[in-house]
This record gives structure tokens, sequence and C-alpha cells, in this order.
């Protein structure tokens, strides 16, 4: 099983770095730091051991295969539902869809490529948090909303690490 841990920078909050494999790359992390109590909306990446389920990728901007998991397509009518009172609450769902929802297909890059968490997967809990994947990073890796992102050139060399038994500690 190979491990990454996500260890926290030194002097700000909202920045990591993803260790193991012999790799240390530096990433974003969500607004509110890592916490202990994830609640949806609060900006916080979990303090947990994350595995990864799917990966999902946009065809025309992320061509070929991302690593050794299967790869689903990013289709424009995806989205996820982050809508606690949803029974599709922290699912992939198609759009139009009534409840609140991020949309898969960004005009932006974040969602090239997406790695599905488990966290709050199965079952989720309503209001424990939803959408903490892993994706690109903005520009100065700037905060994200609870996940983890890195840039495309260290999303590359983390997928070669990448196996199906890997896990994420974030403490």
């Amino acid at each position: 099983m190979t491990t990454f841990f996500l260890r926290h920078h030194p002097t700000e909050r909202t920045k990591a770095h993803l260790e193991g494999a012999g790799l240390v790359l530096p990433c974003a992390i969500g607004r509110g730091g890592v916490i202990a109590a994830k609640r949806e909306g609060d900006g916080g990446t979990p303090r947990a051991t994350l595995k990864i389920l799917n990966i999902y990728i946009r065809r025309d901007h992320w061509p070929g295969r991302a690593c050794a998991f299967p790869v689903k397509t990013i289709q424009k009518h995806h989205g996820w539902c982050d809508d606690i009172k949803s029974p599709r609450y922290n699912r992939l769902v198609h759009l139009p869809f009534t409840a609140s929802h991020e949309v898969m297909w960004r005009e932006d890059p974040l969602y090239d490529i997406v790695l599905e968490t488990d966290w709050n997967a199965r079952p989720a809990i309503r209001g424990r948090g939803s959408a903490i994947f892993i994706h690109l990073a903005r520009a100065g890796l700037k905060p994200t909303e609870g996940c983890i992102a890195l840039s495309r050139k260290d999303m590359m060399l983390f997928l070669s690490r990448l196996t199906r038994d890997s896990c994420i500690v974030i403490r």
C-alpha cells in the first residue's frame, strides 16, 4: 500500500504538501484549513484517511488515461449534489437537477481531472461534507472549499505513483 501524507505548511493554513512514494508536492487545501469536525460549507479539509473511489476526467482537456484506475468521462450534464436535504447528497447527479449542486463541466480547468475520495461516501451522512475531491489547483495554490488541489504537473506525478490501495492521511 502506498500512503501519502498531507503535511501542513508551517505558516499558511491553506497550503500543504502531499508526501509519499518519493514525492513532495505542494498543494492547496480548504480555506478553513484542516478540521476535525467537517460540516457542509465550512471550507475545511477533513482530518481523515482517504481512499480514491473514482477518477473523472474531461477528455477534451485531459486526453488519454490518467493512471491505473478506471477513468470515467465528465459529461456536460454531470453535477455533484451538495444539498443536505437531497437523497442524492454527495453523489454524482445528472443536470438539470433542482437541488443545490456543483457543475462538474466547468469553464475553468479545476475539474479537468477529479479524484473522488471516500469522504462521507458510503453512507453519506447529510451535513458532514460533500465533494471532497483531489483536483487541479488555481494559480498560486489559492484555497479550495475543502478539497486538495495540485498543479497540473504535480497531479500527473501524483497519478503516476497512485495505486488502487493508496490512501491519503490528513492529520
